[in-house]
């Protein structure tokens, strides 16, 4: 038997009451007694996935020609500056992937406004500093510079379609902000140089005093401001007709750099509130039915164990949702399954212990000596049928990241957390409360308690 009894008791309570104090709140904040000030706060409101809340999938692919080869880091690159422009945006919980050699999958729960975040990440956002001369092009005029990402030569044009030379490109930019313009009736991006930008910035200026620098972005003109003076101090304005949502949004672009390929959308699947809601609840009302089936299985077939078996489901679900609050982890449907499919690892460990028991019991052992060997002869079985499902838990992540799965990445993660935790409840919080329950009813019959 069991002989720190007690203080296995006191952690179950405890774990069990902080779980239950996760899982009934949405944020967690202990307070100073004295000051009455928050020593501790921490948000624990759960997050749903695209498939439960509903919001934008849109898939990405490089706009290059299928015989050009790509490159891995440059995917990566892509993938970070396009994470980074969406979080800039206010896009919560957000989920950007490569998805094989040529695409991008993002995810965005709960998004309402997809036309902005669809226009940020398919732009370029390839910022040249053009020399037009003594021409000075209207906003939106589309010029051709003698600049290429893939470092083409760009062929002089006929009279009609002269090529423009860029001075410098966003590459040189050092730091990017949005402010009003001096009579506050506009908004301008201010930008300060690297020490290389800013050395060829100043000797074009100081060279070109009366002539126009051309700002064009993805080939498209932003503002064609005279130079008035030398700007030898590596810092300039964009000026402009801006809305601050059009400044906010040229400066993210500005500040997270051009992407390394151009993108294109290939296909986009929005997901509505209603759909995601209707999901959720059929899962969970499908879950409590198999979950009703089950827990009356196990009381029926095992009494006693089997009652003590559903005790502990229930604190293994209590605990793993939690342990996904507190963690911030995304639920999505496939997670659900995963969570249902540990939930029968759990059910698994129990019944192979009270299996175990019973043997010992039909072998003429004590209720105390068929507790021990019952738990010591099952521990070889569940240790390695669950270090197998951890195992396949963490090849399915690493497919799903690859392959931009994040379906497969869901179904693994909430697979291999709910198998951990139901290591703890079978081993620990099972064989706990069995002992208690005998130690309180002392049982004697034990084909009416134990079914043996």
């Amino acid at each position: 038997m069991i002989r720190n009894l007690i203080e296995r008791i006191v952690l179950i309570v405890v774990v069990l009451a902080f779980a239950l104090w996760v899982d009934f709140s949405r944020e967690i904040e202990i307070l100073n007694p004295f000051t009455n000030e928050a020593l501790f706060a921490r948000n624990v409101e759960p997050r749903l996935g695209l498939d439960l809340q509903g919001g934008l999938q849109v898939l990405l692919e490089a706009d290059v020609p299928a015989d050009q080869p790509i490159d891995s880091a440059s995917m990566e690159i892509a993938r970070d500056i396009v994470q980074q422009r969406t979080d800039a945006l206010g896009v919560n919980e957000n989920v950007i992937q490569v998805a094989g050699e040529r695409r991008i999958v993002g995810e965005f729960p709960g998004l309402e406004d997809t036309e902005s975040v669809l226009a940020t990440i398919q732009q370029t956002g390839l910022l040249e500093f053009v020399d037009t001369g003594d021409y000075s092009p209207e906003p939106g005029t589309v010029l051709v510079t003698d600049y290429s990402p893939s470092g083409q030569p760009v062929e002089a044009g006929d009279a009609n379609t002269p090529v423009y030379h860029t001075i410098m490109t966003g590459a040189d930019l050092d730091s990017v902000g949005v402010s009003q313009d001096p009579l506050g009736t506009s908004f301008q991006i201010d930008f300060q140089l690297k020490s290389d930008g800013a050395q060829i910035f100043a000797d074009y200026t100081t060279a070109n005093v009366g002539k126009f620098l051309t700002i064009v972005l993805d080939k498209q003109v932003i503002s064609s401001p005279v130079i008035k003076d030398p700007i030898t101090g590596g810092q300039g304005t964009i000026s402009g007709n801006f809305t601050p949502e059009e400044a906010n949004a040229f400066a993210i672009q500005l500040r997270y750099g051009s992407l390394p390929i151009p993108l294109k959308i290939v296909e986009t699947r929005i997901i509505g509130p209603t759909l995601g809601a209707d999901s959720l609840n059929k899962s969970l009302i499908a879950g409590l039915i198999g979950m009703s089936i089950v827990a009356l299985f196990m009381i029926i077939y095992y009494r006693m164990p089997g009652i003590v078996a559903v005790i502990s489901i229930l604190i293994y679900a209590a605990v793993a949702f939690a342990v996904f609050k507190w963690f911030h982890f995304t639920l999505t449907l496939a997670g659900v399954a995963g969570f249902m499919l540990s939930t029968g690892a759990a059910l698994d460990a129990n019944i192979l212990i009270f299996e175990r028991m019973k043997e010992e019991l039909r072998n003429g052992k004590n209720l105390a000596q068929a507790v021990d060997q019952g738990w010591a002869r099952a521990w070889s079985s569940i240790r390695d049928s669950n270090l197998s499902a951890i195992i396949t838990s963490l090849i399915l992540f690493w497919f799903g990241s690859t392959f931009g799965a994040t379906i497969v990445k869901g179904f693994s993660l909430t697979l291999a957390l709910g198998v951990v935790i139901s290591l703890f409840t079978a081993i620990y919080v099972t064989r706990t409360l069995l002992v208690v329950f005998i130690r309180s009813f002392k049982p004697q019959n034990l084909e009416r308690w134990f079914g043996v």
